[in-house]
C-alpha cells in the first residue's frame, strides 16, 4: 500500500489491520513519520514531537497483538493539543507565559485514550492562550491549511486539524469553548464533535467553564464515535462530569429524521459557495428520506456580546490579565485585545448575558420539539487567510463588514447553549479549494441523534470526507 494511502486509512481501518496482522503497528508509525517529515515543513502543525518514544510504544503495541492483549486502542498514534496537561511534558498553549515546567497530572481524556493503548507521538499547534479561530502565535508561528496553504486551518484546535487533514495522524485531541473544534474541522474537511459539557470529563480549570468541552477531530463520523466511546463517562477528578457513561453504536437501523435549517442563524452574512455547500447538503439527507424544512432562529448580535462577557471574564481574558504584566511584550494582539476587554467589563456583565443565554434557547428549545436535528453552517466562509488579524475591523464575508473574531463563526451560538451535541461535517469546497461544513445540532444530552444524523448524512455523502474528497498535495 502506498505511503500516503496509508496515512489516509481511518483509525477504525487502521485498528483492524493492526489486529488482522495485515500491518505491524511500527510500520504505521513509520508511515506517518514520513508524511510528517514531507509536509510539516509547510503547514506546521506541531509544536513537538516524541518519535523514538513512540516507536518504543509500537514495538510494545505489536507484541500486544502478537500474543492477545492487545486493548481497544493499542498502538493507535494520536496528537495532542497543546492545552491538555500530559505529566511530565510542558503545556504551553502556544504562549511565552506559559508551560515553564512540566505537568504533574494528565487530563482525563489524555488518561484515558492511553489506558486504550493509544500511543501519544505529537503535540498540536494551538493560537496563544487558544484564544482565536485561526492558529498562529508568536511562540511557534503561523499553522496553515493543508487543503490552501494561504489560508488558516481554523482554530483553536489548528494543529490538530491540520495534522489530520494531511495525513499526520489518524485521530487528535481537542478542546472547544467558542467553536474550537468544530472550526479547523470545517476549514480541513474533518468530523468534529463537541458534546454535552461534562460528557467528556477535563481537567481543572476548565472543566469549570461551561463553554468547555474536550473531545477530539477525526476524519470520519465512526472514528469519532470510536473515540468518545473510550472518553465520556463520570471521572472522580472532574465534579462537572456526567453521571451517564452513553455507548454510541457502530450503525443505526433505519429511521426517518425530522431536520430544521437556518442557513444565518437569523443575522450572520453567509459566504454564497458556504450557502450552495450547505443547500446541497441539505438535499442529500431530503434524497435520503429526511424531512428537511427552513426555520426561523432570530438570534441577534446580541449573542456575540454574551460570548465575549464570558470569555472575557470567566475565562480567557483574566488569564491574560494575570499574565501580561510579565509578558505583555510577548503577548499577540488579539491575546492583548481580550485582555483590555476583561479589563474594561463591568462585573456584573457574565450574569446579565444569562438572559440572552435563556432568550437564545427559547428559540432553539421550542424547535427541537418538533425536530430532531437543526443544522446551520459550521463557517460563514470556507477560512480566513493563515494571518488572519482578528483585530482588524476591516473584514467582509458576501460584501458585508462583520466583527472579525466572531462575525464568520456559526459556533459560539452552540457553546452557549452547553448541553447542546453538535457536529461538523464538511459540505464541499469553497473556490479557493477550502472545505466547508455544516453543524449537526442536537436536543440537549441527545448525542445519539446527532451520531444517527451524522452516520446516514455520511453514507450518503462520503465524497465529501477525506481521503474521498482529495488529498492535499504538499510535500508530494
Amino acid at each position: 500500500m502506498p505511503v500516503t494511502e496509508l496515512c489516509y486509512l481511518s483509525a477504525t481501518q487502521v485498528l483492524a489491520k493492526f489486529r488482522s496482522k495485515e500491518l505491524s503497528v511500527v510500520a504505521y508509525l513509520d508511515a506517518l513519520i514520513a508524511r510528517t517529515e514531507a509536509v510539516n515543513p509547510v503547514i506546521n502543525a506541531y509544536t513537538e514531537t516524541y518519535f523514538e518514544a513512540a516507536r518504543d510504544a509500537a514495538r510494545l503495541a505489536d507484541v500486544a497483538y502478537a500474543n492477545g492483549s492487545a486493548r481497544a486502542l493499542e498502538g493507535l498514534p494520536v496528537a495532542v493539543k497543546d492545552v491538555h496537561h500530559w505529566a511530565g511534558k510542558h503545556t504551553t498553549q502556544g504562549s511565552f507565559a506559559l508551560g515553564h515546567a512540566p505537568d504533574t497530572i494528565t487530563d482525563p481524556i489524555l488518561e484515558r485514550l492511553g489506558d486504550a493503548g493509544a500511543i501519544f507521538h505529537a503535540r498540536t499547534t494551538t493560537p496563544e492562550f487558544c484564544m482565536s479561530g485561526v492558529c498562529h502565535s508568536r511562540r511557534f508561528g503561523v499553522t496553515r491549511n493543508p487543503h490552501n496553504p494561504a489560508f488558516a486551518p481554523g482554530g483553536s484546535s489548528g494543529g490538530s486539524a491540520a495534522a489530520l487533514a494531511a495525513g499526520m495522524t489518524p485521530l487528535a485531541t481537542g478542546t472547544d469553548i467558542g467553536g474550537s473544534i468544530r472550526i479547523p474541522a470545517s476549514a480541513c474537511g474533518l468530523v468534529g464533535f463537541k458534546p454535552p459539557h461534562g460528557r467528556n470529563p477535563d481537567g481543572a480549570p476548565s472543566n469549570f467553564d461551561r463553554y468547555n468541552h474536550c473531545g477530539v477531530l477525526s476524519r470520519t463520523v465512526g472514528d469519532t464515535a470510536l473515540a468518545q466511546n473510550i472518553t465520556s463517562g463520570p471521572h472522580p477528578r472532574d465534579h462537572d462530569s456526567l453521571r451517564e457513561k452513553l455507548v454510541i453504536p457502530g450503525s443505526f437501523a433505519p429511521a426517518p429524521l425530522r431536520i430544521g435549517w437556518s442557513m444565518d442563524l437569523g443575522y450572520l452574512p453567509i459566504d454564497s459557495d458556504v450557502r450552495a455547500n450547505t443547500l446541497a447538503a441539505l438535499e442529500v439527507l431530503r434524497t435520503a428520506g429526511c424531512v428537511v424544512e427552513e426555520v426561523e432562529i432570530n438570534w441577534s448580535e446580541a449573542s456575540v456580546e454574551a460570548a465575549v462577557s464570558w470569555y472575557s471574564i470567566m475565562h480567557y481574558g483574566r488569564q491574560v490579565l494575570w499574565a501580561r504584566e510579565a509578558y505583555g511584550d510577548q503577548m499577540c494582539d488579539y491575546v492583548m485585545a481580550a485582555a483590555d476587554a476583561a479589563q474594561t467589563l463591568e462585573r456584573d456583565a457574565v450574569a446579565q448575558s444569562w438572559d440572552i443565554h435563556h432568550q437564545m434557547y427559547q428559540t432553539l428549545g421550542a424547535l427541537h420539539d418538533t425536530y430532531d436535528i437543526i443544522i446551520c453552517p459550521t463557517l460563514a466562509i470556507g477560512a480566513p487567510k493563515a494571518e488572519h488579524d482578528a483585530t482588524n475591523p476591516e473584514f467582509y464575508v458576501d460584501g458585508q463588514r462583520t466583527d472579525p473574531d466572531f462575525g464568520w463563526a456559526l459556533t459560539h451560538h452552540f457553546n452557549i447553549l452547553h448541553n447542546c451535541p453538535v457536529m461538523s461535517v464538511p459540505s464541499g469546497r469553497d473556490r479557493h479549494g477550502v472545505p466547508t461544513g455544516i453543524q449537526l445540532v442536537g436536543r440537549t444530552f441527545d448525542d445519539l441523534s446527532v451520531f444517527r444524523a451524522a452516520m446516514l448524512y455520511e453514507q450518503n455523502a462520503d465524497h465529501h470526507f477525506l481521503p474521498a474528497s482529495g488529498l492535499p498535495e504538499l510535500g508530494q
